[in-house]
């Protein structure tokens, strides 16, 4: 690989890296909102929340944020130490040790599963129809960046290892394993109509209950097809990393993740260039340092 190509995958995973931090921090603040009474409560903002504030219903400080990055840092940290492979049982014991640290949030699959880890050292959790949550996949990005010259199998292989820690759901692996190659697709170059011809087409194809079209998804819940519908739409429907955040943040419900995977996906898409300075200042100096600093290394490590 040339010196050029190389500073540009690395460019582009802080970019994803960033954006994912961008859209956790820009989320929080309306999450649980309806798009109703977010419009309500941004009336001099013509109705749109576009700034990054904190608040929220976990009363956040501006520019701080949540589990998915924060879950995605830990990640991050355990494939690092493990020279870059993605092992489950390391996954497992990073997000344990992340747990113990009294994150300022965590989802309900995310607790009991790591409490499950916990009582029987199964780094794999049940296999369970009802565990079909985001959690899994809105840290996905680690596994993306550390795998990215890998061939596709692998690549599932290894977001699988990490998912299955507290999401064993064919739903949660289906999105997980697409978004990780969705971004690795721009990582490469994809533009926007790449990536949908080439993988949110037959992604949808294949998974029909993914199908987000034609209404509009408002609301999104934690469930990780709801997660995604919102996601590919803000995506397919804009055409710049700010719009797209702001038009899948303002959808409220569970904002601060679908923020988080559409950051990713967008950074990744269009390039640090497109990160807005004014989201970048804001956005908490340590973690935006962090961030930037493990991508560098899990796309060096991999």
């Amino acid at each position: 690989m040339s010196n050029t190509r190389a500073a540009d995958f690395t460019a582009r995973a802080e970019a994803a890296y960033l954006g994912l931090a961008i859209g956790d921090a820009l989320g929080a603040t309306v999450e649980f909102m309806t798009p109703r009474e977010i419009r309500a409560a941004y009336p001099a903002k013509r109705g749109i929340h576009r700034e990054m504030v904190g608040g929220g219903w976990l009363r956040l400080k501006s520019g701080q944020v949540t589990d998915d990055t924060t879950m995605s840092l830990a990640l991050g940290n355990a494939i690092l130490a493990a020279g870059g492979a993605v092992r489950a049982l390391a996954c497992a014991q990073a997000f344990d040790g992340w747990m113990r640290g009294k994150p300022n949030d965590i989802g309900n699959t995310v607790r009991r599963n790591l409490i499950t880890f916990r009582k029987t050292g199964d780094p794999q959790a049940p296999l369970s129809e009802h565990d079909a949550g985001n959690g899994a996949a809105m840290r996905v990005l680690p596994v993306a960046l550390a795998t990215l010259h890998r061939n596709e199998a692998a690549v599932r292989a290894a977001v699988r290892a990490q998912a299955h820690v507290t999401h064993n759901n064919p739903a949660s692996d289906a999105a997980c394993e697409f978004l990780t190659l969705a971004v690795q697709d721009a990582l490469r170059g994809a533009g926007l109509r790449d990536l949908y011809r080439q993988r949110i087409r037959p992604f949808v194809a294949a998974h029909p209950e993914f199908a987000f079209r034609p209404r509009r998804r408002e609301n999104p819940s934690g469930w990780v097809v709801e997660t995604l519908q919102a996601v590919m739409q803000a995506l397919l429907d804009t055409g710049s990393f700010e719009d797209c955040l702001i038009d899948v943040v303002n959808r409220g419900g569970d904002a601060d993740t679908t923020g988080a995977i559409a950051g990713m996906l967008a950074g990744a898409l269009y390039g640090p260039a497109s990160l807005p300075p004014r989201w970048l200042k804001a956005l908490d100096a340590r973690v935006r340092d962090q961030c930037a600093a493990q991508a560098r290394a899990l796309v060096q490590a991999g």
